[in-house]
């Protein structure tokens, strides 16, 4: 670790960001104080909306239009980045300090070689010339541990897993050994195992070349595993600075208190997330008579590499190979079952199959073989676009990762509750549907003033409430959850994930829970499977598997997942 001089690298003081709204002006970050030091790695955390990524936009002078900087100063390396011009900026922005944005596949051109595309920047700041500018992208592609650098100099963001995408924004950000890297969530969505590479690889470097970094995330383990100090932001403001062992061992103030409570953790139960104290519910016994609801039986999916390779060769004007001509085999071999009441875990790292296999389950793809049985009937034999218009379809639910994108953007929050009653359900009449989308917005915790809202007028967490009662709408036996509170805070993580578990007690019914989240998986679900490479290659009791796993890889999913200490 450098040592970290007096003197800050970056100093923000008193900085006041204000965005021009329909409804009149409003304050997004008010009078904040932050530094950081030569060497140092900074943790900015909070909630969404707390003001970390409108900070960190100032700072690089990328507010958009309706944002403007109201108060305060922001220095950098001795220059004042408020005063600056925006040629200077344009300049410093890549060369000085560079960025790492959420999303990665968002922050890359998606029709531009990668390789072409880190030549970019280092032409823009004469980091190179066209003679050797070639040998230094792949050079930096090597040093962020791109297998098969010369290839993959020539690929396309779309031939890239989202774990190597992620690796070339990390690559474009340090092309041109900037002094200060910020990385925005650069890990959301990343598995653990991936999110560990990444953070290593990205602490690795910036120490080598003596940078500072920035690190804003809501994941309180990445901060607390990869930070020397930590500032915690809460609606616009700072409430807590401290350094990573003294905050986490001890916070101060009660914001932090929160996110540190509502954070899964070794040891926790569900209630323990929750800010406010709550008896211990006694668990509703299910009966059941020990047949499965659902067995899965030597489960295969393959895809037709060729067909994809020809439709990308004529799109870039590229040759398909050989070796394309073979199917890619997404799932291989899987069988497990479901009991009534239960609920199983389906963990791994992204890529491993097991959203594709809880898409099969789901009847909303279809297997190449193997049979999926529900309640006796095998429902793997009826093609996906006849299952939905059937009786069963009422019978398994999906909860989608991101309830944003799961939700038509053009429908109420009622009338998305409404739609699988309109189309499988038995309810008649304006008012009766209305009184059953309240009956279901009640049973979620989702006020009934906003039942008339449009999705873009929820927060994250009353948009996954409704998602949780749309799928609960038909009375469902099973309820499929792909990763659903992957994208949320972990305050409101901690409540969904409790709403839940009442709900799956309530109304008796099962789930199937896809998530790289092994915390998370340890809190809800009674049995445990873990994927790799289209296999199974682990299953068991949740205690049996998380504290005692057989196989070496569900030992570095466990090793390699952060949190704050105990």
């Amino acid at each position: 670790m450098l040592d970290v001089v007096h003197q800050p690298l970056l100093d923000i003081r008193n900085l006041t960001v204000e965005f021009a709204t329909r409804r009149g002006t409003v304050t997004a970050v008010r009078h904040i104080n932050i530094s950081v030091g030569r060497g140092e790695t900074l943790g900015i955390v909070g909630e969404s909306g707390s003001g970390k990524s409108v900070t960190s936009f100032a700072v690089m002078r990328i507010l958009d239009r309706a944002g403007r900087i109201a108060d305060g100063s922001v220095t950098f390396s001795g220059i004042d980045l408020i005063a600056a011009t925006d040629r200077d900026m344009g300049d410093m922005r890549g060369r000085e300090i560079s960025m790492i944005f959420q999303n990665p596949r968002a922050a890359i051109n998606p029709i531009r070689k990668v390789g072409h595309q880190i030549e970019d920047v280092l032409l823009r700041h004469v980091q190179a010339v066209r003679s050797n500018v070639k040998e230094k992208a792949i050079d930096i592609l090597k040093q962020v541990r791109i297998a098969r650098p010369e290839e993959r100099y020539h690929a396309y963001p779309f031939e890239l897993s989202g774990g190597m995408c992620q690796r070339i924004v990390i690559a474009i950000a340090l092309a041109c050994k900037p002094q200060l890297l910020i990385a925005d969530e650069p890990t959301t969505g990343l598995d653990v195992t991936t999110q560990k590479a990444m953070m290593e690889l990205v602490i690795e470097l910036t120490h080598k070349r003596g940078m500072s970094t920035v690190l804003i995330t809501h994941d309180l383990g990445l901060a607390a595993a990869y930070c020397d100090g930590v500032v915690v932001m809460q609606q616009g403001e700072v409430v807590e600075t401290a350094s990573s062992g003294v905050i986490f061992k001890a916070p101060a103030h009660p914001y932090t208190r929160k996110l540190m409570r509502a954070t899964p953790r070794p040891g926790a139960t569900l209630r323990d997330l929750l800010e406010e104290e709550r008896p211990a519910r006694t668990p509703t016994s299910v009966q059941t008579d020990g047949s499965p609801l659902l067995k899965i039986n030597n489960l295969i999916k393959e895809y037709p590499r060729q067909r994809v390779a020809k439709s990308m060769a004529k799109l870039f004007g590229r040759n398909a190979s050989a070796a394309d001509a073979e199917p890619f085999r997404a799932v291989d071999g899987v069988s497990f079952e479901i009991k009534r009441g239960q609920s199983v875990g389906l963990v791994g790292e992204s890529g491993c199959g097991k959203s594709t296999t809880s898409m099969m389950a789901m009847r909303l793809l279809d297997p190449t073989s193997g049979s999926i049985i529900l309640d006796g009937e095998d429902i793997g034999a009826i093609p996906a676009r006849d299952f939905a218009k059937l009786p069963a379809r009422k019978r398994i639910q999906m909860v989608f990762q991101d309830p944003t994108d799961s939700l038509n953007p053009r429908f109420t929050a009622a009338r998305a509750i409404a739609d699988p009653i309109l189309r499988l359900g038995d309810v008649r009449g304006r008012d009766a549907l209305r009184a059953r989308c309240e009956e279901l917005a009640q049973l979620v915790g989702l006020p009934r003033h906003l039942l008339d809202r449009f999705p873009h007028q929820l927060s994250g967490g009353q948009k996954a409430r409704v998602g949780i009662a749309r799928a609960i709408a038909l009375h469902p036996e099973l309820v499929i959850l792909d990763e659903p509170t992957a994208a949320l805070d972990v305050s409101v993580q901690a409540i969904v994930l409790n709403l839940l578990d009442e709900l799956k007690s309530r109304l008796s019914m099962s789930y199937l829970f896809v998530s790289h989240d092994l915390h998370v998986v340890r809190l809800l679900c009674d049995h445990v499977i873990v994927m790799k490479s289209g296999r199974i290659v682990e299953k068991g009791s949740a205690r049996q598997v998380l504290e005692a796993p057989q196989d070496e890889y569900t030992r570095e999913l466990i090793a390699a997942i952060p949190h704050p200490p105990v």
